[in-house]
């Protein structure tokens, strides 16, 4: 047995709606809508990366790289065919010239010429040798922090090489070298430092930082299985939906549509919400409507209370039913009687037609919860109940009856059966994907008419928001009801007194 002042989690079995089941593959429009939904967190990482990179390019010390290059050629005045084969000799030998620029014999002459205080092996990791396939020509860089002093070691090291290949090509100096390597462009002092090359750096922080972002906003969504917006309903379900509601920083000093402006986003919710509603409704001989939610905290009750207010500002006789019988909230909205109410009438205290208790100008009226009882799911499942569903349903031409929510407890699968169709309120960001589908479940189960569902608490921005931008209205334009509070809080004190002389038989007091 539940509390009776509290919610709990039952063990109630999940069910499983395979048939509304949706497969988690990702098309376009899913990668677009991540990106909307966490531009935030991939520009942030993007940013971050740009700051990095510019952070490391500052405190790098700026080298700069000069290039000389050497010709080589076969010493040889012959016919076409021995300048072929001389061309081919060389052609061979430079890879071999290309490894001794490396080698103490090319370098240390170098290091004697300039005066420089480093050993040939130190040296050689800042000189680098290349040579093309199929050509004789052979680039020589040499890397330093002065750029006059990387150009004059490139070019000390093109004229060591020069020298080296024409001892060791002579042999034991018994004749010239057969191959000659000439300097066709000489070393020369750079302007701008090779590294660090800023532009690249920045290009590359800003690609690895948005990069790092997309993949943490994919693995939040991935993890992330709260219910947003549509698109995460219809991964388990293909309910209608019968509209949204956006959330309103001012909805919970004002929750009703009373109090808020005729035209106003949140008020053309819930006419959109009524309209839809009644074409789902329209082949079901019951009028009753069960509004629910997963969890508590999803705004079921005002949901359920502004769509009664809808519905009678539409012309019709409403009565709302408030069947939450462990935390009503119906008469905390409208500021009634709670005292005698559904609870009173199911244990037979009291006939239901005196426990309405009417509200506003138009035709609503309401049954509060009365008083909460020890054994909710036994009162709630009971055939007074049955019955008195049926007489509301003969006397107003809607009923809208508020429950508990799904999850918590069994009250609201219970009355699923009594009634034409259910509602299923879904909050944004405040129920995940699991609990809507187990809820989905314990609907299927006690065989009850899923109408639809209402997201409420959406964002007014980004990609799950639900706003209307055809209507338009002055923030400083009161509303009809607005302009005139005064008449309902008359009616209702009016109202109220007569209800407690008829339940309770407290006589009203005089007026002053």
């Amino acid at each position: 047995m539940a509390a009776a002042h509290g919610y709990y989690r039952s063990d109630l079995p999940s069910g499983s709606p395979n048939s509304n089941s949706k497969g988690l593959n990702l098309e376009l429009t899913d990668y677009l809508r991540i990106f909307r939904r966490n531009w935030i967190l991939i520009a942030a990482f993007a940013i971050f990366g740009v700051l990095i990179a510019l952070f490391i390019s500052l405190v790098l010390k700026a080298t700069y790289q000069a290039e000389t290059r050497l010709f080589v050629a076969i010493n040889s005045s012959g016919s076409v065919q021995e300048l072929q084969q001389g061309n081919t000799f060389s052609q061979a030998r430079v890879q071999s010239y290309v490894e001794t620029v490396s080698t103490p014999a090319v370098l240390q002459p170098a290091i004697d010429s300039l005066g420089l205080e480093v050993s040939p092996a130190d040296l050689s990791t800042v000189v680098a040798a290349t040579a093309d396939l199929n050509t004789v020509i052979i680039s020589i860089t040499a890397e330093d922090s002065s750029p006059v002093q990387a150009a004059a070691i490139a070019q000390a090291v093109g004229e060591s090489l020069v020298q080296v290949v024409s001892e060791i090509e002579a042999g034991d100096g018994a004749g010239s070298s057969p191959v000659k390597l000439t300097v066709v462009q000489p070393a020369v002092a750079p302007e701008d430092p090779s590294a660090p090359n800023t532009r690249m750096n920045l290009a590359l922080g800003l690609l690895l930082g948005a990069a790092t972002g997309v993949s943490l906003a994919l693995l939040r969504t991935t993890l992330d299985t709260r219910v947003r917006g549509e698109s995460d309903l219809r991964r388990v379900s293909d309910a209608p939906l019968l509209g949204g509601i956006s959330f309103d920083t001012d909805a919970q000093k004002k929750p009703l549509l009373t109090q808020t402006h005729a035209q106003s986003p949140r008020a053309e919710s819930f006419r959109q919400i009524r309209t839809n509603l009644q074409f789902a409704h329209v082949s079901h001989k019951s009028k009753a409507v069960l509004v629910t939610s997963s969890l508590p905290g999803e705004g079921k009750s005002t949901t359920a209370t502004n769509l009664a207010i809808a519905i009678a500002q539409g012309g019709q006789s409403v009565v709302l039913v408030d069947a939450d019988l462990r935390r009503p909230r119906v008469d905390e909205y409208l500021g009634l009687e709670r005292n005698a109410g559904l609870t009173t009438a199911l244990i037979g205290r009291a006939d239901v037609e005196d426990l309405l208790q009417p509200w506003g100008t138009d035709e609503l009226y309401i049954l509060t919860a009365g008083q909460i009882p020890p054994n909710p799911s036994e009162l709630l499942g009971s055939e007074a109940m049955k019955q008195l569903i049926a007489r509301l349903e003969q006397k107003f031409d809607a009923v809208i009856i508020d429950a508990p929510p799904l999850l918590p407890v069994t009250d609201a699968a219970v009355l699923a059966q009594e009634v034409g169709g259910v509602v299923l309120v879904v909050g944004a960001s405040k129920v995940r994907l699991p609990d809507l589908q187990k809820s989905l479940g314990n609907l299927e189960m006690v065989g009850a008419d899923l109408l639809g569902v209402v997201f409420n608490l959406l964002p007014s921005k980004g990609p799950d928001a639900y706003a209307y931008s055809y209507y338009s209205y002055d923030s400083a334009e009161p509303s009809a009801m607005d302009k005139t509070p005064a008449l309902p809080n008359r009616l209702l004190k009016t109202r109220s007194s007569d209800f407690d002389e008829r339940i309770f038989g407290i006589p009203p007091q005089a007026s002053n």
